[in-house]
């Protein structure tokens, strides 16, 4: 995380979120208090901890397990991950209908040849979306007689490559 502040009013923490929107930034909130509810619903994405009060939880667009924030630097992991392959896959098919599109609407691809051509496409830009599958990342172990965290093993697991 490039940025971060702690010990903000509910007000100022609003205000610091439409403060960062307006200057084009794209906020993600991290609450687990009533007084993160309405600064959780203002951000552009928020997440809250299961252990949170109904509330947070509620105005949270995702919780995660546990009260550390290890997952949510696994998400922000996970999500960094997935867009490069995104990207990788609008640039597969973009190439592909770059050279293709033209050649069939040439004539010079029989349309045996187009209809094989545009499937292996599709196959390989969903091999390339599957390759984050791999993706992982562990919960951190929770301390000694901390009760309000789940069981590592009974969390999903994620763990990085």
């Amino acid at each position: 995380m490039t940025e971060w502040e702690a010990g903000l009013t509910p007000q100022d923490k609003i205000a610091r979120i439409a403060a960062l929107k307006a200057s084009g930034r794209r906020v993600l909130m991290v609450g687990d208090g009533i007084n993160d509810a309405l600064a959780l619903a203002a951000a552009h994405a928020s997440l809250s901890p299961v252990t949170a009060p109904h509330v947070s939880q509620a105005a949270a667009d995702a919780l995660f397990l546990g009260s550390s924030l290890a997952p949510v630097l696994s998400l922000l992991a996970v999500r960094a991950r997935a867009r490069r392959l995104m990207l990788q896959n609008l640039w597969l098919t973009g190439a592909y209908n770059l050279v293709a599109v033209p050649l069939a609407a040439a004539g010079l691809l029989t349309p045996l040849i187009a209809a094989l051509a545009m499937s292996g496409s599709s196959v390989v830009v969903t091999l390339n979306a599957l390759r984050a599958r791999g993706l992982r990342v562990l919960p951190p172990a929770s301390p000694p007689g901390n009760a309000t965290d789940v069981p590592a093993a009974t969390a999903p697991a994620v763990q990085l490559p």
